[in-house]
């Protein structure tokens, strides 16, 4: 089924087409083959053309309206989106886009009303509850590259409220091979320790294998930095001269740690 002529040409090339049979430069048979259009639809444009050429188009128009959302439905669109833009703002929630399908199926299953994922968007640019995805800003100035899987183990941690609804932030330990992304650990815990990541260390290497690197930040529990912890261990230590808890178990265990220039 062909397209609707306003889809396939616009104003201009259907006014060239009549100014050039209206010329007696082409047979009316060729611009029907290239409109795809019947006869009577061709004289129809053609009428249209020459009764009012300077504001003549092909290009659809509705005749009604279309069909508004409810006044209902349209308060609680903007209630849901309220309660999105207090979650971006809250600075200790790692939130800062809105999330329109989450808002959709919400409006769904709380007031049992359907309304299309367009329209909230809509509603939500002209009511000002938009953020642009601008690209992130590339910290790191190396990138970790590797060839295949088990090369490379990306681990880290991050401290922050995981739910909306929790009443303190937790610490979200994470291990996550850097060929497949394939994500080899994941645990809260409320407090974080060198315990919990050496515990990760075990339950990667039994239940995956030992991989030849780990890459991790320059944190305490990680890696000893001359001057940052030497308040606490022999002072005139280097930096990596002092082996932490958690870099001598990697240490026996035969892999090597490497560290990002930034957390």
């Amino acid at each position: 089924m062909a397209k609707q002529l306003h889809k396939r040409f616009s104003d201009e090339e259907v006014r060239m087409l009549l100014e050039k049979y209206l010329d007696e430069k082409v047979d009316p048979i060729h611009i029907l083959e290239i409109l795809k259009v019947k006869r009577s639809g061709f004289f129809k444009l053609l009428k249209q053309y020459t009764e009012d050429p300077d504001n003549f188009s092909i290009q659809y128009k509705r005749k009604n309206a279309t069909r508004r959302i409810s006044e209902k439905i349209e308060k609680n669109i903007i209630s849901e989106l309220e309660k999105e833009k207090k979650l971006i703002e809250d600075k200790e929630i790692p939130i800062t886009f809105y999330n329109y399908s989450y808002i959709k199926d919400q409006i769904y299953q709380t007031y049992g009303q359907k309304v299309s994922l367009p329209t909230i968007i809509a509603r939500a640019k002209k009511e000002g509850f938009y953020t642009s995805r601008q690209r992130k800003k590339k910290f790191h100035d190396r990138e970790v590259l590797t060839n295949y899987i088990g090369e490379l183990i990306q681990h880290d941690s991050s401290h922050h409220k995981v739910s909306p609804y929790a009443d303190k932030k937790w610490y979200l330990i994470t291990s996550l091979d850097d060929y497949s992304r394939l994500l080899l650990y994941v645990r809260l815990v409320e407090r974080e320790t060198s315990w919990h990541h050496t515990f990760a260390l075990q339950d990667v290497f039994l239940t995956w294998g030992i991989p030849f690197r780990y890459y991790v930040d320059s944190h305490s529990i990680f890696r000893f930095v001359q001057g940052r912890d030497s308040f606490w261990r022999k002072h005139y230590g280097l930096t990596d001269d002092t082996d932490t808890q958690w870099k001598k178990v990697i240490n026996e265990c035969k892999v090597k740690p490497i560290y990002a220039l930034s957390p």
